[in-house]
């Protein structure tokens, strides 16, 4: 099988993991645009891992403008095989209160001002995403924050919204209503894109604080949330140490069938098929296109 290498995509307080050797920012161009940033190469306890930060360092990008696309091509191209997505997200629920962890199954995308795949005129695709996320990954994140006494939920819905300004009180009411665990504004079309580019893709949403539904939330001072940030990506880091040589060690099949998520998905006729839109899919679908990933 393909080794298999470790892409995190999170916040600029993530990538300093004890541990981490080999280290080098490299450039990683994508026929999609810009990515956010270089791309931090290195290895973590026999790991190979890729780190990118979603915003860019210094967090110059906002949500609605990252380049989703480029970001997952170009992640396919350093030769990500995994991606692990790191954000921090509101509550939507009294039992998860700020700085416990979600381990992210299921989502909701309320998004509208992004692109949202790599196919289009020229190339039609349409990729299952009953379970957007990859159970594998799933399993072994919520083993280790077990192993690390870290408050982390397996499993719960994830409300991306467009942004960048927060829910107002009767939107974050209805999300309530909806049963969703927390909302952000980052982890679609990212989910989508990973699930074309066959990879798979597991999200850890870092509660910083309630939404706005909450009687207490406007009481929330600046500080307690830079506080509740920097202890989460403590955490992140140690469950990202945690993570990195159980999947070294795992060389199993991916249960879920993320790997293959396009063979049932092509739908243009190959003599209908966009030649300029086959050279710009050629790491996303070139195992199937016939073009080198």
């Amino acid at each position: 099988m393909t080794e298999r290498v470790l892409g995190v995509i999170g916040g600029s307080g993530v990538y300093a993991i004890d541990g981490l050797t080999g280290t080098r920012w490299q450039t990683v161009s994508s026929p999609f645009g810009e990515p956010s940033d270089q791309f931090l190469f290195g290895e973590l306890d026999g790991q190979k891992l890729v780190f990118l930060p979603r915003h860019g360092r210094g967090h110059r990008i906002p949500p609605s403008e990252v380049n989703y696309r480029a970001n997952i091509d170009a992640l396919k191209r350093a030769g990500v095989t995994e991606i692990l997505s790191v954000s921090a997200v509101g509550s939507l629920k009294e039992e998860l209160p700020p700085g416990c962890f979600v381990i992210v199954d299921q989502f909701i995308d309320r998004t509208f001002a992004r692109e949202k795949s790599f196919f289009g005129s020229g190339m039609v695709a349409h990729v299952s995403m009953g379970h957007p996320v990859c159970s594998r990954l799933v399993d072994h994140l919520a083993e280790s924050s077990d192993r690390l006494g870290l408050i982390a939920q397996k499993g719960g819905t994830y409300l991306a919204m467009e942004g960048p300004q927060f829910s107002t009180l009767a939107e974050s009411l209805l999300y309530r209503s909806w049963g969703c665990d927390v909302i952000g504004m980052t982890n679609m079309p990212e989910a989508k894109l990973a699930r074309e580019a066959e990879l798979c893709y597991a999200s850890v949403a870092m509660v910083t604080d309630y939404d706005c539904w909450h009687p207490d939330h406007a009481h929330v001072s600046v500080d307690q949330v830079i506080a509740t940030l920097t202890a989460n990506a403590d955490k992140a880091r140690l469950l990202i140490k945690a993570l990195a040589p159980r999947l070294a060690s795992d060389m199993s099949p991916c249960p879920a069938g993320c790997d293959h998520a396009l063979e049932q998905a092509l739908i243009t006729a190959p003599e209908a098929r966009d030649p300029a839109m086959l050279a710009k899919l050629d790491a996303v679908a070139g195992r199937l296109l016939g073009r080198p990933a």
